[in-house]
């Protein structure tokens, strides 16, 4: 008979990974935030990613998804109030973000670095929870397209680069209608001038991110075509319809909404809708490439820490060379994401606005895309304990295909990126010349580089425009891992996606140095 042992005893089981600072253990972002001049910030990145480690600040974000919003229309007594209950574990994961001036720096302190320091505490707090972002990431990007009505500006910046949750403004978007999606040229909500400047607007709109908000930037037509406009959420014409009930990020309240004669103020000229709503679009779009890289960051963190405390066949998961090879492809997919926002961010920085915009584009299709297979593998790490729940990979990729949809889908973003290197000349020489500053470093970097410079648009560019795009995304990858990462981490790269790209994580070739690129993944 056997005894001495309880059928309860907890053995081969990781402990959670909490604390941590999320900074500190990230190596790849700590030379990031440095090498691109966001030294100055490295303080307060470190706050940041103390709290993010927190027990704390988990436990906010886990009670946050499970208690979802709750829209209220009426009250008891049937007037219209359209408000929206939110957990208070919301509210403090919000707070956070905004009284570290994630939604404002570069506006409040627009010294050299600004845009890289908030990427980098931004992608932290991104692996807190990704539905908070929303908000923050719509009242930074709107600022640029609220400049182009100074009078306007002057009225709301100060109140939306406020650093404070309860006084501060938050501003939102409501682009899309149900006939339309990304062809926003197909509105029909309608704008007719009510005198003094102000427009009465009537229509509906398919999605509306974050509904509390104070303002929000939409589109409607008037008769000089697609035009942008401010609307405040608490005129008595917006409302409610509905939350959507989305696949992930369900912490985050994604509404249907109808105006019903709300006032609108024209955001620069008339019939430019577009042109004008684009300005806060573009810095989105870098916000959805930062979050799918914190995505990234946050699945090799808890893979990598699992495989580490977790023994099988005798031996810890992080020494078997299967695991280990996973381990390592998922690690450079997660540094070369990394390195690419965090360039990126500089040009938002410097004035290099034709960089800024290709770049943008291509690398937010490109990581977007990624994110969701990496949080698959990340999750499959941890095998049945990434499966449920508690381990907090399911909401991880529940979550991850969402910046891939935000601000222009797969082929959406792709077919831009073949326009704009067409309509914006400058754009492609650019992002070919910040690729070619890794030549010489590898080999297969080289014969990729001759590659791009050798090639012309095929017969039918659209059919093929994202394998167009990937070529674009991975030479720069490889380019910048070239020129900053350990020489295990960009060789891997290097072997793993110019060469043998396309396959499933775990099929690196023999030659890399998988131990010393997993050790680097995660520090101690």
């Amino acid at each position: 008979m056997l005894t001495g042992a309880s059928t309860h005893d907890v053995l081969n089981q990781p402990p959670p990974l909490a604390p941590f600072n999320a900074f500190e253990a990230d190596l790849a972002l700590r030379e990031a935030l440095d090498r691109e001049g966001g030294g100055w910030g490295v303080d307060r990145v470190r706050d940041t990613g103390e709290l993010a480690g927190s027990p704390e600040a988990l436990d906010h974000a886990e009670r946050a998804e499970r208690n979802e919003p709750v829209l209220r229309t009426h009250d008891r007594f049937g007037r219209r109030i359209d408000e929206i209950d939110l957990d208070p574990s919301w509210h403090w994961l919000l707070r956070q973000a905004i009284e570290r001036e994630l939604h404002s720096l570069p506006w409040r302190d627009p010294q050299p670095g600004a845009h890289v320091v908030r990427a980098a505490a931004f992608y932290v707090w991104s692996q807190v929870n990704a539905g908070v972002m929303c908000p923050v990431s719509m009242t930074y990007s709107v600022i640029p397209a609220l400049r182009a009505e100074p009078e306007l500006a002057g009225q709301w910046e100060p109140r939306l680069t406020r650093p404070s949750y309860p006084d501060g403004a938050l501003a939102g978007m409501a682009m899309t209608e149900k006939q339309g999606g990304s062809d926003v040229r197909a509105n029909t909500t309608r704008a007719e001038p009510a005198g003094d400047g102000a427009y009465e607007i009537t229509g509906h709109k398919w999605f509306c991110s974050y509904p509390p908000c104070d303002v929000f930037l939409t589109l409607a037509q008037t008769t000089s075509g697609l035009s942008c406009f401010l609307i405040e959420g608490r005129d008595p014409g917006f409302r409610i319809q509905r939350l959507k009930d989305k696949l992930g990020t369900r912490s985050l309240p994604s509404s249907e909404v109808e105006f019903h004669g709300v006032v609108g103020q024209l955001v620069g000229e008339e019939g430019r809708g577009v042109a004008t709503i684009i300005r806060m679009v573009n810095h989105t779009r870098l916000d959805c490439l930062i979050g799918s890289a914190a995505s990234m960051r946050l699945g090799v963190a808890q893979a990598v820490h699992h495989a580490r405390h977790r023994s099988a066949f005798g031996k810890p998961l992080v020494d078997q060379p299967a695991m280990q090879n996973v381990l390592a492809d998922l690690a450079i997919e997660s540094e070369a994401a990394t390195a690419a926002a965090m360039r990126i961010a500089r040009a938002y920085d410097e004035d290099s606005p034709a960089l800024r915009r290709f770049a943008t584009a291509v690398m937010k299709y490109w990581v977007a895309k990624r994110a969701t297979p990496h949080a698959a593998e990340a999750l499959e790490c941890l095998g049945g304990n990434g499966y449920v729940e508690e381990s907090g990979m399911p909401r991880l990729l529940r979550d991850s295909p969402l910046n891939s949809i935000w601000e222009g889908s797969g082929n959406v973003a792709a077919l831009d990126v073949l326009r704009a290197s067409l309509k914006e000349p400058d754009g492609l020489p650019a992002f070919l010349a910040e690729c070619e500053q890794g030549r010489g470093a590898s080999a297969l970097l080289d014969a990729q580089l001759d590659r791009l410079q050798g090639s012309a648009l095929p017969q039918e560019p659209e059919f093929e425009a994202r394998r167009l795009v990937e070529e674009l995304a991975v030479t720069l990858q490889a380019s910048l891992l070239a020129r900053s990462a350990p020489p295990a981490v960009a060789n891997a790269f290097c072997a793993g996606r110019l060469r043998d790209g396309g396959r499933v994580y775990g099929t690196l070739p023999p030659s890399v140095d998988a131990p010393a690129i997993v050790e680097r993944a995660l520090a101690a």
